[in-house]
């Protein structure tokens, strides 16, 4: 059996899916061992998994939330930024650090998710293979020889046209100076470990495999994407998460709207406010979770006195719920398409525009770009989503697509054959 060592930021949409994986790897008898900040250690001693502490003295515990603070009162480009700043600082610390970990741990072959930029460089070093798992769509994946695919942290929708290629191709180019900071980091090391420089921001993902949880119904039409990536639908196990209470007696049993930002970019109080205007004359009960941002009593006298809580158990309510107002975060997504459940989308920031886009292109929803929120707009999207029978039915066809994606299982088979043959699991031929 193969010792994984898992790398992952503390975030929910990222720490959940990928202790998932984690957790079907072990069932089959792997040792696995996560690798990150001290904020991650509860969760992933929770899911039974190892774990072991990077750059301790530099993330003491609760450092994430702290963060998470800024970060969660930004929108669209500034709040880019800020994660790219975050980025950098932790892609040094994650170098400093984390080849001494592997080592000591005995890791064998690493899960890298899609966000850490570095994973390559480490891999290469130890000479250990690893596989990339993607948890926002592998939205940052270029691959696209025409620029058909608009950057991740846009609405744009898809267009073979000529004037939307070449505004593809010119804000990729912008965001490749973006994060120019994080390679420049990552290159100081591969110079010290005598390693080839990296210039192609696809150059982080692994030629072994790569795992993305999103569906191939909710992607954008590509010209070409690589011979290894595989769609598996989300990965989830619900024993892994932490139990959440919730006031289960007071559902009214009217149809449910369910209202989530995520848990990293939701302080926006104005927008749980104006989506609590927006539901306040529907025949239906609204649900809010704050996602751990604010307390409930900040918000007590929203309209329509809707039910507010820190957290939700999110996939039990989704199996009740009519309609999910959602961040257009990829996780809540997915797990709202596994239930059937249309949407209407507020992106914030990073890849929630582009998952937002893809949620109009499948027919499964609408969105409402954060910089035009406004009540009438939101009241009327809501409204549309809820009495026109199409999106309900494109959310049922994707549902069953999630059904047959393979997801958490298909992705250890996967891991598997990629670290025990050595060679890339190629898509056409690795539906296992």
């Amino acid at each position: 059996m193969t010792h994984f060592g898992i790398i992952y930021p503390p975030a929910t949409g990222h720490l959940n899916p990928m202790t998932a994986l984690g957790r079907e790897l072990q069932r089959r008898g792997h040792q696995v061992t996560v690798l990150s900040k001290l904020d991650v250690q509860s969760n992933a001693l929770a899911a039974g998994l190892e774990f072991r502490a990077i750059a301790e003295s530099e993330y003491p515990l609760r450092s994430t939330a702290q963060m998470s603070v800024q970060l969660g009162q930004l929108n669209g480009l500034a709040a880019l930024r800020y994660t790219v700043s975050l980025y950098k600082e932790f892609t040094a610390l994650l170098l400093r650090d984390i080849p001494k970990a592997i080592k000591e741990a005995g890791v064998e072959a690493l899960l890298v998710d899609e966000t850490i930029f570095a994973g390559n460089a480490v891999a290469e070093f130890l000479q250990i293979p690893f596989v990339t798992v993607c948890f926002g769509g592998c939205g940052g994946l270029r691959s696209d020889p025409q620029n058909a695919i608009p950057p991740f942290f846009t609405t744009w929708s898809y267009s073979p046209a000529w004037w939307a290629l070449l505004r593809n191709q010119l804000v990729w180019f912008l965001f490749h100076w973006l994060t120019q900071p994080i390679r420049d980091v990552e290159n100081e090391y591969r110079r010290q470990w005598k390693l080839p420089l990296r210039s192609s921001d696809d150059e982080v993902y692994s030629k072994l495999a790569i795992i993305s949880q999103q569906l191939a119904e909710l992607e954008f039409p590509r010209q070409k994407l690589p011979s290894h990536l595989h769609f598996t639908g989300p990965l989830y196990d619900t024993t892994a998460r932490q139990r959440v209470d919730f006031p289960y007696e007071k559902l009214n049993g009217k149809p449910l709207i369910y209202a989530s930002l995520g848990t990293v970019l939701n302080r926006l109080q104005y927008v749980f406010r104006d989506i609590a205007q927006a539901c306040e004359d529907l025949d239906a009960q609204l649900v809010i979770s704050l996602g751990g941002a604010l307390d409930p009593e900040a918000l007590s006298n929203l309209p329509g006195k809707p039910l507010v809580v820190k957290y939700a158990p999110q996939l039990e309510l989704l199996k009740k719920t009519t309609l999910t107002i959602t961040h257009a975060g990829l996780n809540t997504t997915l797990e709202s398409l596994s239930n059937g459940v249309p949407m209407v989308a507020i992106p914030i920031a990073n890849d929630q525009p582009s998952v937002a886009a893809r949620i109009a292109w499948a027919g499964v929803g609408e969105f409402i770009p954060l910089s035009r929120l406004s009540v009438p707009k939101l009241r009327t999207a809501i409204q549309q989503v809820l009495t026109q029978d199409s999106y309900k039915q494109n959310a049922l066809r994707l549902q069953e697509a999630i059904r047959h994606a393979g997801g958490v299982s298909r992705a250890a088979d996967i891991v598997e054959k990629a670290v025990f043959t050595g060679k890339p699991v190629l898509a056409q031929t690795g539906q296992l």
